[in-house]
């Protein structure tokens, strides 16, 4: 637990979880801060005290030891993406000609230009770091002359 008042149904579920005879941790507050005393609560009450991330390791490495538990159980799985055609000058050129002073769209220039929306986002990137590129709010470009 990170951080809960005192009546926060957090503390619920930590009550339960420590009923289920699970590890419940929990970052200390400042006493002065209500919605630290439900944090605190719980480590008067036996939650164990997280200050640094090897406070939860040491806990849990005796739950890693255990037969039929490999290495891989916690890893996510690895996801398949597919390759993203890099943008090229023609691409980039095209961008460029489509933008002028007047904000414009960026689905709407994704639609003018054909370019894929990956792409594109790198584009704007390049464009936006090398300080030609001003962002509107909602979604909106336009271009930077100077």
């Amino acid at each position: 637990m990170v951080e809960a008042a005192e009546r926060s149904g957090s503390l619920i579920s930590a009550r339960f979880a420590g009923e289920l005879g699970r590890l419940v941790f929990a970052i200390p507050g400042s006493p002065l801060d209500p919605r630290a005393k439900g944090t605190n609560a719980l480590l008067k009450n036996g939650a164990i005290l997280v200050t640094e991330t090897s406070d939860i390791l040491s806990a849990i490495s005796p739950l890693l030891d255990r037969p039929g538990l490999d290495d891989t159980a916690f890893l996510a799985p690895e996801a398949d993406f597919p390759a993203i055609a890099q943008p090229n000058e023609t691409d980039r050129d095209r961008v460029i000609t489509l933008l002028g002073p007047a904000p414009v769209d960026v689905d709407e220039l994704i639609r003018t230009s054909g370019i894929h929306p990956a792409a594109m986002s790198l584009i704007l990137l390049e464009l936006d770091l090398a300080g030609r590129l001003q962002r509107h709010s909602g979604g909106y470009v336009s271009l930077l002359y100077g």
